[in-house]
């Protein structure tokens, strides 16, 4: 659905985006991650020519993305930019007709989002007179009102309450089976672990960790395992099987060294407690982060 190959943009002297690689699936949801200063939104831009790439290509099912291929495209960009004196009804029939949607067509969708996110009685007001959780709400219908084939997300659930945070990811997973492709960006890594089958993690505009998110978390939990026992544990602290070891409500997380397969260390354990439960750990999303990006393993 979406490649992009070689991309990289230079501001100035700083290279926002590196040589940067990857491919979105038809029907994906993809998540684009990284800290401030990655390069994500600088990476989205591109995808939506707001910014052309200094080398590299972007294509969209095979080809150059053009402004009639644009009205295929979603986009909720990371800042509020819809038009604050504006009924909300008004700019959202605005913006569908950017995208050459028919009016009624586009009347039919907004009102069925409205009533969902609760709006329905308030599309007379003016977006300045609704609060910034309303306003991401509006943006998002924006992005999604003319049933886009590519949708892409930049820090979706900003500003929203749990609820509509959960209203907003039963909406993305009804379009992705409804062969929407979504791309989308977010700090939150406990949505993305929620959404996201692929990802791609990125800092200083260089890809550090991409793929399927599953046999990801398989590579880098390798190494820690869990322990509970009827016996105190307290004893494996000193083990030099292992590089760190933390207690969690009496069972010891352990990460072990490199070259110690953790069967390896099950069978000397079995010498030393009762052991009650072993398994190794799979990392959230977050620790794969923080250990890739921020040097987590200090």
């Amino acid at each position: 659905m979406l490649i992009l190959e070689d991309v990289t943009k230079t501001f100035e002297s700083v290279r926002a985006v590196d040589h940067l690689s990857f491919n979105v699936q038809s029907g994906d949801i993809y998540g684009l991650l990284g800290p401030n200063g990655a390069g994500k939104t600088t990476t989205l831009r591109m995808i939506m020519q707001i910014f052309q790439p200094d080398s590299g290509t972007i294509t969209l099912q095979g080809h150059p993305i053009t402004v009639e291929t644009k009205n295929q495209i979603g986009y909720l960009p990371e800042e509020r930019g819809v038009y604050q004196k504006m009924k909300m009804n008004e700019v959202i029939e605005y913006f569908a007709a950017l995208k050459d949607m028919d009016r009624n067509h586009a009347k039919h969708n907004m009102s069925q989002y409205l009533e969902r996110f609760e709006l329905l009685n308030r599309a007379d007001d003016k977006i300045e007179e609704l609060s910034k959780g309303n306003q991401q709400k509006v943006q998002f219908i924006i992005s999604i009102i003319h049933e886009p084939k590519l949708l892409i997300l930049d820090e979706p659930f900003s500003g929203l309450d749990p609820v509509n945070q959960v209203l907003i990811k039963e909406i993305i997973k009804e379009l992705q089976n409804q062969d929407t492709t979504i791309l989308f960006s977010t700090h939150q890594m406990a949505q993305v672990e929620k959404l996201c089958e692929r990802i791609c993690l990125i800092n200083k505009g260089q890809i550090v960790v991409q793929g399927n998110l599953k046999q990801i978390k398989r590579e880098f939990g390798s190494r820690t395992i869990r322990i509970e026992s009827d016996d105190s544990l307290e004893s494996l602290r000193s083990d030099a099987e292992f590089e760190r070891v933390e207690f969690d409500n009496g069972a010891l997380l352990g990460e072990l060294n490199d070259g110690i397969k953790p069967e390896d260390y099950l069978k000397t354990l079995v010498n030393k407690v009762r052991v009650r439960k072993f398994e190794i750990v799979e990392p959230s999303l977050e620790q794969i982060f923080i250990d890739q990006v921020q040097g987590g393993k200090e």
